[in-house]
């Protein structure tokens, strides 16, 4: 029997059942990894808040094997249009409707509960990994062996602890997790207050269109984004004198929503103020402690890339964890998790707070006087992903840092389903491979041109013979030659252990 005076113990917990959460305790059950994960809340929470995804996202889904149970949830987004107060088009943001490179689509659309649903029930098909809801953490207390979590199980009232090898806040704005840290948070300057209204159609209002409209009118900015099924949302600019709880009485809000839609339309499932800010951590790990999502980091909507970029967190996290508690890695490795995504997730919200800057203010008719922006030519926005920051990347080679392509296989399969979550080196041929076998230990894949349509063209195109892709599909490093490709090799492939003579 289990002495009882010893604490359960877990190589990983995570603090936080949302959207992020949920996707690293799936990452980590596909790895192996004991993991609990505990949530304050006792269910899903009913109202919507992200509502949009994008193509990589999507490819992180179908890594944990989750795609096929989200896509009945999703639909495709058209993208976003700029209008003026006149209603003429500034911006065209629109996006493909065939698949990226990623495999997926672009941008999807989607009502958070639903996907928070697929991703909680995901969890049962891991056995070691474990979820309990109505927990409150209130201490975590870490030594050279672990992190003692003490939390408070609010269905009974009773003191717990666990013992964890790592502790991992996906807690939200407020973290707890983040303030055992002890990290402040670096200001990028944006904090406004914005109306958000969620509706749900009574009758069917094909005018409002499937684009995202950003009004951009400078007496009073506004975001329309047609949602799932009957749900559409606009966010409204709060302006300085006016007072939060008043503007969200319902013939405030109805009076702002007269422009579009009246209550023989729609009903409203929810209105409320949100503060938007642009913070980023300025320490995302101490020790055995370490943030992902919102704890980490938060932006204005704009971009749509909130949750995106907690996934990604989530994505970067994972191997790394499994790494080190295999003892594959040192744990020095974890401090390359904020090095690659802060610069990552840095250019999204400054990219997102210059596109609040088109909506909120002035800057439509600046751009008119200095001629960027011309009437009745309305500039097509393309926003390219940013690359990692300095890392487990491998020196300044070609495409290191940049995500690699999902190939399609000669089954018309998908590539990452037949390599999974593992580091996978791509090459020409298997035949140029002295060392197939010390790869295959290392729990390297292979993909060659014979497996995937379009990989030997890809490697030409970019002048090089081979590239190592991490587990989450970024390019560690690329070969232009057998000598670089044994360089790279080596460096991933640990040496062969040779025993010392007696």
């Amino acid at each position: 029997m289990q002495d009882k005076s010893v604490p359960e113990g877990f190589d990983v917990v995570i603090v936080g059942r949302g959207p992020v959460g949920a996707t690293l305790a799936n990452l980590l059950g596909l790895c192996g990894v004991r993991t609990l994960v505990v949530e304050r809340e006792a269910r899903t929470y009913h109202l919507p808040r992200a509502v949009h995804f994008d193509d990589e996202c999507m490819r992180v889904f179908q890594t944990i094997g989750l795609a096929d149970a989200i896509l009945p949830h999703v639909i495709l987004s058209p993208g976003m249009l700029f209008l003026d107060a006149a209603g003429r088009m500034l911006l065209d943001w629109s996006r493909p409707q065939t698949l990226t490179p990623m495999g997926w689509n672009l941008s999807y659309r989607f009502h958070q509960p639903d996907l928070e649903d697929v991703l909680i029930g995901g969890l049962a098909r891991w056995p070691h990994v474990t979820l309990r809801n109505r927990c409150d953490v209130f201490a975590l207390d870490q030594d050279e062996d672990g992190v003692r979590v003490r939390y408070e199980d609010l269905s009974s009232g009773k003191l717990m602890e666990v013992r964890a090898g790592y502790v991992i806040g996906c807690d939200g704005a407020r973290s707890l997790v983040r303030r055992f840290i002890g990290s402040g948070m670096a200001d990028l300057g944006f904090h406004e207050r914005w109306l958000v209204i969620d509706v749900l159609l009574k009758r069917e209002r094909d005018d409002l269109g499937d684009y995202s409209l950003q009004h951009c009118d400078p007496r009073r900015p506004a975001t329309y984004v047609r949602g799932t099924g009957t749900r559409r949302r606009w966010e409204i600019t709060v302006l300085p004198d006016e007072d939060s709880q008043e503007i969200a009485q319902p013939a405030k809000v109805w009076q702002l929503l007269s422009r579009w839609i009246t209550p023989d339309d729609a009903e409203i499932e929810r209105a409320s103020v949100y503060t938007f800010h642009s913070v980023i951590a300025q320490q995302w790990r101490n020790g055995r402690l370490l943030l992902a999502g919102d704890s980490a980091h938060q932006t204005p909507p704009f971009l749509g890339q909130g949750m995106c970029a907690g996934i990604r967190d989530a994505a970067n996290l994972a191997w790394k964890l499994d790494a080190v508690i295999r003892g594959a890695a040192g744990s020095g490795v974890l401090d390359t998790y904020q090095s690659e995504r802060l610069p990552h997730v840095r250019e999204f919200i400054e990219l997102a707070i210059r596109l609040g800057g088109v909506i909120n203010t002035k800057a439509i008719e600046a751009g008119l006087a200095a001629g960027e922006v011309r009437e009745n030519a309305p500039v097509k926005l393309e926003v390219k992903k940013p690359l990692l920051g300095p890392g487990l990347v491998l020196g300044d080679l070609p495409l290191a840092g940049h995500l690699a392509p999902q190939f399609t296989l000669a089954d018309d399969g998908r590539s990452d389903d037949r390599t999974g979550y593992s580091h996978v080196l791509l090459v020409e041929t298997a035949a140029a491979l002295s060392s197939s076998l010390a790869l295959s230990q290392a729990g390297i894949k292979i993909l060659t041109s014979d497996d995937a349509n379009g990989l030997g063209p890809w490697l030409r195109e970019h002048g090089i013979i081979a590239a190592l892709v991490r587990p989450d599909r970024y390019v560690r490093g690329t070969a232009c030659n057998e000598t670089e490709l044994d360089r790279l090799i080596a460096a991933i492939v640990p040496p062969t252990h040779v025993p010392s003579a007696a």
